[in-house]
């Protein structure tokens, strides 16, 4: 039989404002490390050449295809065993990450495939010049192609998360952001003995980093209390069902975006490369805005998926109810920064001035989407802690495909780059509108009164 364990009991039986706190601030630490991976090497892009600027703007959609199959895989596997903790099945949820690491290897393989049978082709779909595909290629092939280290070391840091454990994927962040950031212009300018590489030097970078992230996760997961064991273990088809219940809607919420950017691309570049590139730099920076919102979520899902398998109802509101506010109040600084003091924020990288018009305004109208963007993302935690990730995938798909970009290609035909943007908030605040009533009624069924 399954005793608490001390994580156990500190999810049990902490005050929530204390436990969310405690399990959020890390993982907001460790996302906003993980946007410096995603900042770092456009900042030095932008200072090495505007054409380099351009290729990864057109190749980072695809290389987040990639990021989303590793995102989407680690959360459903740790969703269900927080879910099995919470239950007291230890030993099942032993068994549920064993089967969620093998599942791990498949996504690997899986997303070197997309690079090599899709990479060059996805580049030519966006310009026909030789030189942007290879550059392009170049960065593509590298981050897909040793995208190990990112997949492995993202499935035991959920996996820590989902006992409570915080801190250990906060260094293991730490430390990959570090290493990515002293590399980052050795490798892309060629200081000292290190050879010029340009834009190979920043994806090699980021790999690097990834790696180290993993070697340092496997040396501490070694001795957690949850064992991964592969002896005698059977891949169930019911287990594996279980993981891609929430997983695979969240891959596909996950790579939505990078959709979404691929179509809004096909948009764009009708009026002009700084169109595309602003709405890359856009994403860039933006990741420092969402990804403390999406760090809390990591700290709210396990808290909120245990308290489900307890079915303790009091607990599992007071947790949503200040992970919501405190993600409207970060989303609404985020507003502020962006719509006020959107020059301080481009000056971290550098462009002409075409660019920096056209970016400064797509910075400051998409900003408004903001607040409504979080109350989205607080709302899939909901259905995922309830096992029904597909009302997120949905969710996703309506606000950032069936919505957006229809919306962004009508405005587009007036002519005007600067309307097309507000698309964004557009879109945000219908599907506000659709889901909260959904959530309201979904939380009732499962806790009713």
């Amino acid at each position: 039989m399954y005793h608490m364990s001390t994580k156990s009991e500190k999810m049990a039986t902490w005050p929530i404002p204390k436990l969310l706190f405690s399990m959020g601030l890390p993982a907001v630490f460790s996302m906003l490390i993980q946007a410096l991976y995603n900042v770092v090497d456009t900042i030095y892009i932008s200072r090495y050449s505007q054409d380099a600027l351009f290729a990864i703007g057109v190749v980072t959609p695809m290389v987040m295809i990639g990021l989303s199959v590793a995102l989407g895989g680690s959360v459903g596997i740790a969703t269900l065993v927080a879910r099995r903790l919470g239950e007291r099945k230890k030993e099942e949820a032993e068994t549920v990450a064993s089967t969620g690491l093998l599942l791990t290897f498949g996504h690997i393989v899986f997303v070197m495939l997309l690079c090599f049978f899709l990479g060059k082709p996805f580049i030519r779909l966006f310009t026909p010049r030789p030189e942007i595909v290879a550059l392009g290629f170049s960065y593509m092939s590298i981050c897909m192609y040793l995208c190990f280290g990112q997949h492995i070391s993202l499935f035991f840091e959920r996996l820590m998360q989902a006992q409570s454990n915080m801190l250990v994927p906060m260094f293991a962040q730490l430390l990959g952001a570090v290493t990515n950031i002293v590399l980052d212009p050795l490798l892309i300018f060629g200081y000292g003995p290190f050879p010029s590489m340009g834009i190979a030097g920043a994806a090699i970078a980021t790999v690097t980093g990834q790696i180290f992230s993993m070697c340092f996760c496997i040396a501490f997961f070694i001795k957690d209390e949850l064992k991964i064991r592969f002896k005698g273990l059977k891949i169930e088809g019911s287990r594996v069902r279980d993981i891609y219940a929430v997983g695979l809607p969240t891959m596909i919420m996950n790579a939505v975006t990078s959709f979404t950017t691929i179509l809004m691309n096909t948009i764009l570049v009708r009026f002009s490369e700084n169109a595309v590139s602003s709405l890359s730099l856009y994403f860039k920076v933006q990741s420092f805005i969402f990804m403390p919102v999406f760090g809390f979520s990591q700290g709210a899902l396990p808290i909120l998926s245990y308290n489900y398998g307890a079915y303790n109802k009091e607990r599992y509101y007071k947790t949503e109810i200040l992970y919501i506010i405190t993600s409207v109040v970060m989303m609404l600084l985020g507003t502020l920064l962006f719509k006020f003091k959107t020059d301080l924020v481009l000056s971290f990288f550098t462009m002409d001035e075409a660019l920096h018009s056209i970016a400064k305004k797509a910075f400051q109208t998409i900003s408004y989407s903001f607040v409504f963007a979080a109350l989205s993302i607080c709302m899939g935690s909901v259905f995922q802690s309830f096992g029904k990730g597909v009302f997120s995938m949905i969710q996703s798909v309506l606000r950032q495909i069936i919505l957006l970009v229809p919306i962004a290609w009508f405005i587009s035909t007036f002519g005007n780059v600067d309307l097309v943007w507000y698309a964004y908030p557009i879109a945000e605040i219908i599907v506000c509108l659709l889901f909260v009533p959904l959530t309201i009624r979904i939380y009732r069924q499962h806790f009713p009164s």
